[in-house]
């Protein structure tokens, strides 16, 4: 089952910052690719794809961690629900690993 992404103003914030910083041009090019698999397959074994329990969002939904970037120092994770429709999936951070 192919999902549609969507996306939070924070999430686009970020999608945008590392597209027009050309130092990050590498990092997108991995965000983007990784959004395709999540799309395409958010089990896709190279995302990785766990559950999140130190966040809650605000309607209680599962939240789930996929990797971008792998082996890499601040790689890139993306935080996502499922919904708010069925066949979506929200993003709601995409953020440096700490």
């Amino acid at each position: 089952m192919k999902f549609a992404l969507c996306f939070t103003p924070a999430s686009i914030e970020t999608l945008r910052e590392l597209k027009h910083n050309p130092s990050l041009k590498k990092r997108y090019d991995y965000v983007k690719k990784a959004l395709k698999l999540l799309s395409d397959n958010p089990r896709h074994p190279s995302l990785q794809t766990h559950q999140y329990y130190s966040i809650s969002e605000p309607n209680k939904e599962k939240v789930f961690e996929a990797y971008a970037e792998q082996n890499t120092p601040a790689a890139y994770r993306i935080f996502f629900y499922y919904g708010s429709k069925k066949g979506e999936i929200t993003v709601f951070a995409i953020t440096p690993h700490p």
